[in-house]
């Protein structure tokens, strides 16, 4: 079941490249519309993601980090694998797999990049780029203390699975905002990482 619906999001995202990125429609308060504009998101500093699907003898997963918690933005929080692209990187699905190497020792040569999801922007002034990676090898994680505090995976079932996500509300800078949240375990998955999460779902048909 699971190879098919694999096989389903790698045609999904076939067509999907890095020239042209579509950005995920958020659901803003209209006083912040303007920063989904093309002028505003023109701004954004560029960042990737490595989203990566790992086949296991159970089924598929999907790897996440928890940050480790002396950073000084977004510690303790459920991420991807990635950061800002640097001007070394000879692209964005480059970054990722960087990014992915340095913080819990995946080998670039193990992924299968196999497409893109929508770009997400956050109001820290990022435009993430989600690149899908497939991973067939027996991989096991080695996160970097320095900046992973922990790397576990989400089986890919739990994503699919019905009345996972919750939407709900913060208080930002005097406005409320909506956000998503998926719990797993002891494990609290919001912002950023819930939104492209919810992306991938919606690939395999769901959303």
């Amino acid at each position: 079941m699971q190879a098919a619906a694999v096989e389903k999001l790698r045609a999904r995202l076939a067509g999907s490249n890095e020239a042209q990125r579509p950005v995920a429609r958020l659901d803003l308060p209209l006083k912040l519309d303007y920063l989904l504009s093309e002028s505003a998101v023109a701004l954004l500093k560029p960042a990737a993601v490595l989203v990566p699907i790992i086949r296991r003898s159970h089924g598929h997963t999907v790897l996440l980090t928890k940050r480790a918690d002396h950073l000084r933005q977004h510690k303790g929080q459920i991420s991807f694998p990635g950061g800002r692209r640097d001007a070394g990187d000879v692209s964005l699905a480059a970054a990722a797999l960087r990014e992915a190497h340095e913080e819990v020792g995946l080998p670039p040569s193990s992924v299968q990049v196999i497409g893109y999801l929508d770009d997400y922007p956050t109001i820290t002034g990022y435009r993430i780029t989600p690149v899908v990676g497939y991973i067939e090898a027996d991989f096991v994680a080695a996160p970097e203390p320095g900046e992973v505090a922990e790397a576990f995976e989400l089986p890919l079932d739990w994503i699919t699975g019905d009345n996972r996500f919750e939407r709900k509300e913060m208080t930002r800078i005097g406005m409320t905002m909506p956000f998503l949240e998926l719990k797993f375990g002891e494990h609290a998955i919001w912002g950023a990482t819930a939104g492209i999460l919810w992306n991938l779902r919606e690939q395999f048909g769901h959303g």
